[in-house]
């Protein structure tokens, strides 16, 4: 490889900044913008259906041990929450987060003219706490879309305005500057890379638009850094590239196709920095490649660390995943490592995680005490998602119907089963097999949290 420069950091944009100099200019208001912004926030209303129990001694344990759970009825109760979200289609499509919404049988939105219309639940991606919604039924309707920005153009610095409905008052608009970019540790999210702001963002806010002074929107609403559960400055928002990436595909009706590398990474401390002769720590640090997978097809190996994607700077193992997570799959792009003191360019591919085999998967039904339990044969993908050793062996719960005697025997989603009966469950037709035979009693080592547990139950 050619050796050549470190990367200069990405240039946001080429429009010019400038500071007020005049008593007219801090006078300047943002109602302009709030105007042409506004009518593409809408409100959320989500109900949920929830089991109360009839008895307030349900949840003591003292009861539960000598009269066991099932002993106390329980009855339906309606739970109803709100937040906010965005209109990103003409056709009524709405963004907003999964948390919002998620568990609702029903939803319901509401324009900023009061307008009320039924939506479905089109998508909702875990991963990044985002949800699509559709009006039902929209008729002649033509609903005011908002614009996408690019959220890499964002600076510290730069001017935002919040809008959504906290507390259920309304629609409120805050103001702030964007505090921080890259920001983890704020949620448990998969692709943690939340834009911080000052601008007043409160319960209600979650799902709402967060816009720049050109009226496009930079951010969804989603999180607020908060004891006492109002706004103290620091609120926090999932940047458009992301947003744009799950709308997309909400609008598309495709089920979101995520890269993957294939490779674990760590963040480049002080020392680190100063043993590969780096000026200052940044950086993803490559500790392990999974065998045969894209980044070590494509050359990568231990040792080795990823300084940009495409051009743009890459400070941490979080803003590389976050990075690669909004590349389509299938497109080019260039990541540049240090290897050996040397900076080089590398042209890689993004690709998918396999898809499982048929026979990588099954599901237990009849009469067998794991009846109702899906499997799936770890391979290396799946042992990354998990934070498990890419050579970990077994099969790893999917799903657990409910009421069946899988969930009455305690198994739970994403128990790993290593064994049954001294027979170690390295395949899922190993597992299919065994699971399915008559016995009179099970011997069960399974990992669960990073606990091994051995238990025997009846068959």
């Amino acid at each position: 490889m050619a050796q050549v420069a470190p990367p200069p950091p990405a240039a946001a944009s080429d429009t010019t900044r400038v500071v007020p100099t005049s008593a007219q200019q801090t006078k300047l208001s943002f109602a302009p913008v709030v105007k042409a912004v506004a009518p593409s926030v809408v409100n959320v209303y989500a109900t949920r259906i929830e089991q109360q129990s009839t008895s307030p001694f349900a949840n003591d344990p003292f009861f539960s041990r000598f009269f066991g759970q099932g002993q106390f009825q329980t009855r339906p109760r309606e739970s109803r929450s709100l937040g906010s979200g965005v209109i990103t289609e003409a056709s009524g499509v709405i963004l907003t987060n999964r948390h919002v919404i998620e568990g609702a049988t029903d939803v319901r939105i509401a324009l900023s003219d009061g307008r009320e219309f039924p939506v479905d639940i089109v998508l909702e991606d875990e991963q990044t706490d985002l949800a699509v919604l559709r009006v039902r039924d929209p008729g002649k309707v033509t609903f005011p879309a908002i614009t996408f920005a690019d959220s890499d153009a964002l600076e510290v610095g730069d001017l935002v305005l919040a809008i959504g409905n906290p507390f259920g008052v309304g629609q409120t608009v805050t103001s702030g500057i964007v505090s921080a970019l890259a920001r983890t540790g704020v949620e448990r999210s998969d692709y943690e890379f939340f834009i911080q702001t000052d601008a007043a963002i409160n319960p209600g806010n979650s799902g709402g638009a967060l816009v720049d002074l050109d009226g496009h929107l930079v951010g969804i609403n989603t999180a607020i850094y908060s004891q006492s559960g109002g706004s103290v400055g620091i609120g926090f928002a999932i940047p458009a590239n992301m947003a744009r990436f799950v709308a997309d595909a909400g609008v598309t009706g495709k089920a979101i196709v995520r890269p993957w590398f294939g490779a674990k990474m760590q963040a480049v401390t002080s020392d680190i920095a100063a043993s590969l002769g780096m000026d200052a720590p940044h950086g993803a640090l490559i500790t392990e490649t999974a065998p045969n997978g894209p980044a070590a097809r494509a050359g990568f190996a231990a040792g080795d660390v990823i300084l940009s994607v495409d051009g743009i700077t890459v400070d941490d193992p979080s803003s590389f995943n976050f990075r690669l997570a909004t590349k389509p799959v299938g497109q080019a792009t260039q990541l540049v490592r240090l290897r050996g003191g040397v900076s080089e360019t590398v042209n890689f591919t993004v690709e998918a995680a396999p898809i499982p085999a048929d026979d990588a998967v099954a599901t237990i039904s009849g009469n067998s005490a794991f009846a109702g339990t899906s499997v799936r044969q770890i391979d290396p993908a799946l042992a990354e998602s998990k934070g498990l050793p890419y050579d970990s062996k077994g099969v790893i719960v999917t799903a657990v119907a409910q009421g069946s005697p899988a969930e009455q025997m305690g198994l739970r989603v994403d128990d790993i089963i290593v064994s049954l009966n001294n027979t170690a469950m390295d395949t899922a037709k190993v597992f299919s097999d065994t699971a399915s035979t008559r016995t009179r009693t099970w011997q069960i080592i399974l990992q669960r949290g990073g606990q091994v547990i051995r238990s025997i139950v009846g068959g």
